[in-house]
Formats: C-alpha cells, structure tokens, sequence
C-alpha cells in the first residue's frame, strides 16, 4: 500500500505503554501515518496527557471514544486485561474495523467471541527492538485477506521485519523464539559480559565487548545471507583450533538441549495465559 493510500487510515491505539509508543513513534517517524490520524487512550490520565503531548497524536477521554473514531484498533493491554478493557465497549465495533491484539497467548477464536461482529482480528506479536526499528513483528489472521494483510504489513513495516504465521505451533514458536528470544539473548550476553569481568575487564569495557561481539556476528550474518549459519561458524571455527575446542565443550554439555527446554517452557506459559 502505498503510503498516500495509508495516510487516510485513522488508527486507534488502546493503552500508552511501551510497545504502543515505539510503534506510534516508528509510524511518525516513516511518515506513513499523520499525527492527527493517531488517536490513544489510557487508563491513567495522567500518563496518557503525557504521552500524547510527547508524541504529538490525539489523546481520547474513552477506549469507546477511540474506537468509533478509527478504522484500525490496536489493543495494546496485557493479557488478563484484555477482557475488561474491551467487553463493556464491545458494541462500539464495528465489522468494517480492522482489530489488532498484541496480547500473548489469546488465540483469535477467544478474541472473536468477546467482540463477535469484528470479522477482521489480527493478532500481531512485535519484540522489543521496535523501539529501534530493528524488530520482529509476527502476524496471523483470523479470516484471511489480501487487503488486511497488505495494511498489517504496511503498518509495522517501519519497526522491522514482518511475517505472516500460521496461528498454533507457528505462531507460538515466533513468539518464543524472536519475542521472549530478546531476553534469552540478553542472558546469554550476561554471561559473556561476566566472565569477561572475572578476567580483569571492567563492567563498562565487558559490556561494550560482549555487545559489539553479538551486534558484530549478527550484522555479518545478515551481510552474508547466502551462508548458511553453520558455513559462517565453520570460518571461525578451525580443526582442532580454539574455537572448536569451546564448540565441542558446549555441544557435549548439551547447551542446545537446555535452550530448547527454556522455550518450550516459554510455549506452556503463553498457553496458560489463553486461560484468562
């Protein structure tokens, strides 16, 4: 879509946390969307005042308000607040309306039936490095069309990658592995950050070591995306060198089983969150 076509979408954005401001602000900063086509709303006033006033869009006394005011609404509330948020004004919606829920673990067919007369509901997983607009943005339908999901990716393609999943075992599986990833990641650099200071580094030099070595492999990695991972390791990985010597060391204490452990962990709790 292009973005002439884009401006003329009003969209809605239900609660001022994080995750909404670093998707407003990429959707500012890319111009696909005007300040005044941006409308928000919070349950602390005193936040949503702030916000909008830092942001520049259209604060809303209501989340009913919000919602018959945009062609687009994006439920950005946690789970277990979803329902409550969102019953009480469930006749404001209309079945034109595009509705985004970026809440984990409630599956689509659950989301239709607290608001039935919505046939276009999206759920949309982002991972923190929207806020850079370096994210990774999953998305599934629950009735497909070309139109809504041309517009879903035209939304947040300025915070990252966007892809279209399969809901289920996908779905969760990209949720896991790029969303909560981000802090499986960070735990992995602790590490390295930590051994670095048991061998004389300070914090600061351990830090910005440990975080140029993963921003480092990862932009090689996308610069040489004709490789495959494994080609790559292997070019740093020498027969019988120091590099294979640590590998064989990781592949023996089974460091791949216990990661894969840690996100089907992950998978079972966003499963008990569908529960809500």
């Amino acid at each position: 879509m292009t973005k002439q076509f884009l401006s003329q979408f009003k969209v809605g954005f239900i609660g001022a946390g994080n995750m909404s401001q670093s998707i407003i602000s990429s959707l500012l900063h890319s111009q696909i969307l005007p300040k005044q086509n941006i409308f928000l709303s919070n349950r602390s006033e005193k936040k949503l005042k702030k916000i909008s006033e830092e942001l520049g869009v259209q604060a809303v006394s209501s989340n009913e308000e919000l919602v018959e005011n945009s062609h687009v609404v994006v439920i950005a509330v946690k789970p277990q607040d979803l329902n409550d948020a969102i019953e009480t004004i469930a006749s404001a919606f209309n079945e034109k309306q595009i509705v985004i829920s970026l809440a984990a673990g409630l599956p689509l067919e659950k989301l239709k039936k607290i608001v039935p007369q919505v046939k276009n509901w999206v759920r949309v997983m982002p991972n923190t490095p929207v806020s850079i607009e370096k994210g990774v943005i999953g998305y599934c339908l629950l009735n497909e069309s070309e139109a809504t999901s041309a517009l879903v990716e035209s939304l947040f393609s300025a915070s990252g990658v966007v892809e279209k999943v399969d809901e289920g075992e996908m779905f969760e599986a990209l949720m896991v592995a790029t969303s909560s990833g981000v802090g499986f990641v960070y735990e992995i650099m602790l590490y390295w950050q930590e051994w670095l200071e048991e061998h004389g580094f300070t914090p600061e030099q351990s830090r910005r070591l440990t975080v140029q070595t993963f921003l480092g492999s990862s932009l090689l990695a996308e610069v040489e995306s004709h490789k495959s991972l494994e080609e790559l390791q292997n070019k740093v990985a020498s027969k019988k060198g120091v590099t294979a010597s640590g590998l064989d060391s990781m592949r023996e204490l089974e460091i791949e089983r216990a990661i894969r452990y840690s996100f089907e962990k992950a998978v079972l709790r966003d499963r008990e969150l569908a529960k809500y």
